[in-house]
């Protein structure tokens, strides 16, 4: 019986865990509006993000997330809201640098 618990609770933590990683499907990315609340986008996209930049532009608050896709690590979604307003979102693909060894 312990045995059982042990492995359900397993089972559990596994998958909450994996929840809060960003999974950019298309499914996801669709149900995006321009002028959506940062916590509408919150909600779609889960809270696993940086926050990028935040700054005051000509009177108005900027903030851009940062999501980082969990199947392709090389892909960042960036979301920029104006006073907590979605203006636009964009992808980057992030640059992968090769350690060079001294030999």
């Amino acid at each position: 019986m312990k045995t059982r618990i042990c492995i359900l609770f397993i089972l559990v933590l596994i998958t909450t865990a994996c929840s809060s990683l960003a999974n950019m499907t298309s499914e996801k990315m669709n149900k995006l509006e321009l002028g959506m609340s940062k916590q509408q986008v919150t909600e779609i996209l889960g809270s696993n993000y940086t926050i990028a930049e935040k700054k005051i532009e000509n009177g108005a608050q900027v903030e851009v997330l940062s999501y980082r896709d969990f199947y392709k690590d090389d892909e960042l979604y960036l979301f920029v809201f104006k006073n907590n307003t979605l203006e636009k979102w964009y992808r980057e693909l992030a640059l992968k640098q090769e350690v060079v060894k001294n030999k």
